[in-house]
């Protein structure tokens, strides 16, 4: 079967068990809670790899992410290690939404971003990962022609960057067809935000400011001028 951009499509995923059989059967899985991260654990799954699945947090301590964790760890069995994403990090290192004040104090920390293949490293060191395994990621051919011209470029399976695409030739209705075949329900993010939470300006911003008040509080304390971001929208 073909989608819109002419790319072949394996709903059966079956390269999947060449790809346990040339690389092992346990791995890790970048897990953002979004529906590419949920569709590439099924699809895992259901092709008899053990994927041993970490979380990245872009703010920590917020509500809604920890309850969507527990959430998947029931329906999955199994335990989702929590980790820093190198962006939150990136982000206290150029004091960005930091008030003056804080400039002397961050710059004293002397925080270190770490590289993504770091955050592998520690996340196999934190869970029964194999060392060398690799780490899926959801990213699809079909979200945008940059991303499409990269998997014909570099293929889905990518040992240089620890990486591979247990969905890389889903089209949308592959995925919502596979969570919903399994019965998963989506994350909170997707009434609040139409998408996984991955950002802390205005389209993250409101909707917590508006339904998450809580959550909203605690992005405050660790950005405290994101809150310029409310008001540019007439929030206060």
């Amino acid at each position: 079967m073909m989608d819109d951009k002419g790319l072949k499509i394996d709903g059966n995923h079956a390269w999947l068990h060449d790809f346990a059989r040339d690389y092992g059967g346990s791995h890790l899985i970048a897990f953002s809670r979004g529906k590419d991260a949920i569709a590439s654990l099924i699809a895992c799954r259901e092709s008899g790899l053990h994927v041993i699945p970490f979380h990245m947090h872009l703010v920590p301590g917020l509500e809604f992410v920890a309850e969507s964790l527990a959430y998947f760890e029931r329906v999955f069995d199994c335990k989702i290690l929590d980790i820093p994403h190198p962006s939150l990090l990136r982000m206290l290192k150029y004091c960005v939404f930091q008030p003056p004040q804080h400039v002397e104090l961050v710059d004293a920390q002397r925080i270190h971003v770490p590289t993504f293949a770091a955050c592998y490293a520690d996340a196999r060191k934190l869970t029964s990962a194999p060392a060398g395994c690799l780490v899926a990621s959801g990213v699809r051919a079909c979200d945008s022609i940059v991303r499409r011209l990269g998997f014909k470029r570099f293929g889905h399976i990518r040992p240089k960057t620890e990486t591979f695409y247990p969905v890389w030739n889903y089209n949308i209705a592959m995925t919502r067809a596979i969570i919903a075949a399994h019965g998963i329900s989506l994350p909170v993010d997707y009434e609040l935000f139409g998408r996984s939470f991955d950002g802390i300006d205005a389209r993250f911003l409101v909707p917590l400011a508006r339904h998450r008040p809580a959550d909203y509080r605690r992005v405050l304390e660790v950005f405290p001028l994101a809150e310029l971001e409310v008001f540019r929208h007439g929030i206060s």
